[in-house]
């Protein structure tokens, strides 16, 4: 044996002394893993069980993912005996371990390094020499023998008779004098094993109490979602064969060993929280009061106490009573856990199809396995949970943003278990003439299906059936109002769907069509008995083999309008008053409306025409005024400018006398069409 494991295996035999002296006073028991259960929240709740008699330590291994889980779910069951603190190994770093030690990480490397690292300590020697003294130094030295070259490390001892030098190579045993040492090398040694154990945390729960007793200890942590997949056998007859089977994980990191299984399919609320990591609260750095360099603040005086004490009182008191009912809710959500462990049965005889117990409860269904169940850490496992006879009605189901040529062929499930089904894919056959057993005619998923519902499965496109359709929309004007110058008008939409669809030759159809709903539209046909989804209808239609049906679907929504009649043109006046579906008195009305219309736009247009030639005439005086300006004063050109602008000045005071007129005209025609407005009530 080298040096230096004969020096490690003595710091780990002191540390491994040390602690038995610590922990002596109780036993040391290992709990036996008997229940998991599966959920679909993604977590398992892990139930252990161990007898101990009197004051124990129970001791168990978790993974160091698993920790937080473990921390802020552990719960154990001890009616017997009290429940001390649950300890593990801190999770700080290493340089905190050898923070307070007289020696680094680094100095652990080697016998040699160590010694260096604590010079001056005392040892005492055994072997070729025998010495005790303290550390000097331990210098490296290099010799040659017989051509080769060797590297050894002499240590110097200071002694009381002298200095003596040891080859540290050559010594049987190196041993601390000060035990002090010894037990902190023992105790880095185990810090750097715990930490070399990156993925493993060892929890410790003292349990105290008097003679045998059971204990029950649990912990939910996360682990992969569990699936659920269904064989769905056609009988010929509306009826099949439903088989349920639950495939899932065991990634705990432990393996499962005749364990009572139990799955729950729901969606529980789940939390994480980092509880194994240490928090430092950041603290406020204040000066430090050195003498002669205070300096008080300006006193601002007293507004008096913001809150009374009896205000404080009834507000702390509130906020501690709104904790206590989060903390209830929490255990209420988790009640599940507690649950007592279920018997187990004699094993099934059929050869492990249908052997799971059922049960729904309020937000989930459980399924118990009710047979030990063993997977070894990292494997997989299918068990059977539902097997039972069910209605399965063929059906053929139209979904145009599918197919919209064909229908796809389903199955209407009606599920009558008594129970819950949590959602997976369904594997569909049906009887075989040709080879007398089955044939594998399609999948379909299966969404979560409570019990006493239906749901339809499709599985297939049904290439033998043709459907075809052909949409047409209308409107029409349902009523109108005229009141106070507005027109109301209600107008009544209409869309229609025309389908028609080919039976196959040997076969009647009974399909479903799916027609989309949409938002304040009402079915107005078919009537009867019509199956709807949130966003469609689901509208039967019966077609005997080798022939055609047809279906009218036919859907309407109101529209409403309204206007201001004043605000209408003449062209659009005119449309409602050759609108045929109006009453005769409003088409009349709007007649006459639509002529009071006209004689004001025609005014309008006069006036515009009449501004446009002024607007001309302002133009031809500005081009005539800077020529006047171009030419001699009094000279002929000039004379003649002048007599220009004259005509052009009178021909604006004409036009201007004319406008007037039209504007006049034009007010008495508005106020004909005000007065009609306001007159009119239909």
């Amino acid at each position: 044996m080298t040096m230096k494991r004969q020096f490690l295996a003595m710091a780990m035999a002191l540390g491994f002394v040390a602690t038995l002296q610590q922990t002596s006073a109780r036993a040391q028991e290992t709990p036996d893993l008997k229940r998991v259960v599966l959920s679909t929240g993604g977590v398992a709740y892990m139930e252990y069980e161990v007898e101990v008699d009197g004051d124990a330590e129970i001791i168990f291994a978790v993974r160091l993912d698993q920790v937080d889980d473990v921390l802020k779910s552990f719960i154990v069951l001890d009616d017997a005996g009290g429940v001390g603190a649950v300890s593990l190994p801190g999770r700080q770093p290493l340089t905190d371990v050898f923070r307070d030690l007289p020696f680094s990480q680094t100095a652990l490397a080697s016998p040699v390094a160590l010694l260096q690292a604590l010079t001056g300590e005392g040892v005492e020697v055994s072997g070729p020499v025998e010495a005790s003294g303290r550390i000097l130094s331990v210098a490296r030295e290099t010799v040659a023998v017989d051509g080769a070259t060797l590297t050894h490390h002499r240590l110097t001892l200071a002694t009381d008779t002298g200095l003596i030098q040891i080859v540290v190579e050559d010594a049987r045993s190196i041993r601390f004098i000060d035990p002090e040492i010894e037990i902190q090398v023992a105790a880095a040694l185990v810090a750097i094993a715990e930490h070399r154990v990156q993925d493993r945390r060892t929890l410790t729960l003292v349990s105290a109490g008097q003679g045998k007793r059971l204990v029950r200890l649990g912990y939910v942590v996360a682990a992969p979602l569990w699936k659920t997949t269904y064989r769905l056998a056609l009988n010929g007859d509306d009826t099949a064969l439903l088989q349920g089977w639950a495939t899932l994980e065991n990634m705990s990191g432990q393996d499962w060993d005749g364990v009572e299984l139990t799955l729950v399919s729901g969606n529980p609320v789940t939390f994480r929280q980092a509880l194994y990591q240490s928090y430092w609260v950041q603290r406020l750095e204040v000066p430090v009061d050195v003498a002669g360099r205070v300096l008080p603040g300006v006193d601002q005086g007293t507004v008096g106490a913001l809150m009374s004490d009896d205000q404080r009182n009834a507000l702390l008191r509130s906020e501690a009573e709104a904790d206590m009912m989060l903390a209830d809710t929490a255990m209420e959500s988790m009640a599940f856990l507690a649950e007592p462990a279920p018997g187990l049965s004699s094993p099934s005889q059929l050869a492990g199809v249908g052997s799971a117990s059922g049960e729904d409860a309020a937000t989930q269904v459980v399924f118990r396995i009710d047979e030990p169940v063993t997977v070894t850490s990292g494997e997989s496992l299918s068990v059977p949970i539902i097997s039972r006879t069910v209605e399965a009605e063929p059906v053929g189901l139209y979904q145009p943003s599918t197919s919209t040529l064909h229908p796809l062929a389903s199955v209407r499930l009606v599920n009558d278990s008594g129970l819950g089904l949590p959602p997976g894919v369904l594997t569909i056959y049906q009887p075989s003439e040709a080879s007398g057993g089955l044939t594998f005619v399609g999948d379909a998923r299966l969404g979560v299906l409570p019990d006493g519902d239906e749901r339809l499965l499709s599985f297939a496109l049904d290439q033998k059936t043709l459907v075809e359709r052909d949409d047409r929309s209308s409107e029409t004007i349902t009523t109108v109002r005229i009141d106070r110058g507005v027109m109301s008008l209600t107008i009544s939409q209409r869309r229609a769907t025309a389908y028609a669809v080919e039976a196959p030759a040997g076969d009647a159809l009974n399909l479903l069509i799916e027609h989309p709903k949409q938002y304040n539209w009402d079915l107005v046909m078919p009537v009867g008995e019509i199956e709807a989804t949130q966003t469609h209808y689901r509208i039967p239609l019966q077609v005997p083999a080798g022939e055609v049906g047809a279906l009218a679907v036919v859907m309407e929504a109101p529209r409403y309008e309204s206007m201001r009649l004043v605000d209408l043109y003449r062209d659009q006046v005119l449309y409602y008053a050759e609108n045929s579906e109006l009453p005769d008195d409003v088409r009349e009305a709007f007649a006459e409306l639509a002529g009071l219309r006209g004689d004001i736009e025609e005014t309008q247009r006069a006036i515009d025409e009449l501004e446009r030639q002024r607007q001309l005439y302002l133009q031809e005086q500005e081009r005539l005024r800077d020529n006047l300006q171009r030419v001699p004063s009094g000279s002929d050109l000039a004379e003649r400018y002048l007599e220009k602008l004259g005509e052009q000045e009178d021909g604006i005071e004409a036009l201007l006398d004319e406008m007037e007129d039209l504007r006049e005209a034009l007010g008495v025609r508005q106020a004909a069409l005000s007065d009609f407005i306001a007159d009119l009530n239909i």
